[in-house]
């Protein structure tokens, strides 16, 4: 039994549609569960005296280093959420924006500075997002700060 052409594309456009919406239940299955470890694993965080990004500033761990002085660091982020995503952090340790005191403002301010210049090198000319996860219900899963730089896609609003 042979199908004419409409009942073909007809199958065939089923088949498309059910092909990409299984992709999308997927993609938004693989969102929700990323957020959802992300929560988890700030919830699971402590705000121990150590952390990873303690060890990468003292190069006991590696890491795609893009800029390196004194007083900061900036890095490519191991579980990238753009096409560019890394990560800027002081070298020595602020557990949380909230904890930061008056004398750090300079050092904040060179954090902001810096992700700015390393953007520019990384040619984010279009645009880029500058985000701090702050405690355990901003997501902060690793009680250094950092801030997180994403860009060369559009970025979607609200974030979270």
């Amino acid at each position: 039994h042979k199908l004419c052409f409409w009942q073909r594309r007809r199958i065939y456009m089923f088949l498309t549609t059910r092909a990409c919406h299984r992709v999308l239940q997927s993609v938004i299955h693989t969102s929700r569960r990323t957020m959802a470890s992300e929560v988890d694993k700030a919830h699971a965080a402590s705000n121990e005296d150590d952390t990873i990004f303690g060890k990468i500033a003292r190069h006991e761990i590696p890491a795609k280093i893009i800029f390196e002085d004194e007083e900061v660091l900036a890095f490519h982020d191991v579980s990238p959420q753009a096409p560019v995503h890394f990560l800027v952090i002081p070298k020595r340790r602020i557990d949380m924006l909230e904890n930061a005191k008056e004398s750090d403002s300079p050092l904040l301010g060179k954090l902001l500075y810096t992700a700015s210049t390393v953007a520019r090198t990384l040619n984010l000319k279009d645009g880029y997002r500058v985000v701090i996860n702050d405690g355990k219900h901003g997501a902060q899963s690793v009680f250094h700060l950092h801030l997180h730089v994403l860009g060369q896609r559009q970025l979607g609003w609200p974030p979270g």
